[in-house]
């Protein structure tokens, strides 16, 4: 979507944060895997930019990337998931 949609910008600010609260009891169990798989489906080889500047648009993929409450809601198996690997 371009930056000059305002209307389609704030649903997606507003509806981003509905989603993640519904995804929620998954991204409490199973977060950080689910979290790093979506960054790298992201960021791969070969996809659109989220933020591209020079053309004057953004995707909803960098609402996503950049909530903070999907961070949150992955911390507890981010932290976990050290744990175990530190012990090994």
């Amino acid at each position: 979507m371009r930056y000059e949609e305002r209307a389609k910008l704030t649903a997606a600010r507003a509806l981003v944060p509905v989603a993640v609260l519904a995804a929620s009891p998954v991204l409490l169990l199973a977060g950080a895997p689910i979290r790093r798989r979506y960054l790298r489906y992201v960021h791969r080889d070969g996809a659109p930019r989220i933020l591209d500047k020079e053309r004057g648009r953004i995707s909803v993929h960098w609402f996503v990337v950049t909530s903070p409450l999907l961070r949150r809601l992955c911390l507890p198996t981010e932290s976990l998931a050290r744990v175990v690997s530190r012990r090994g």
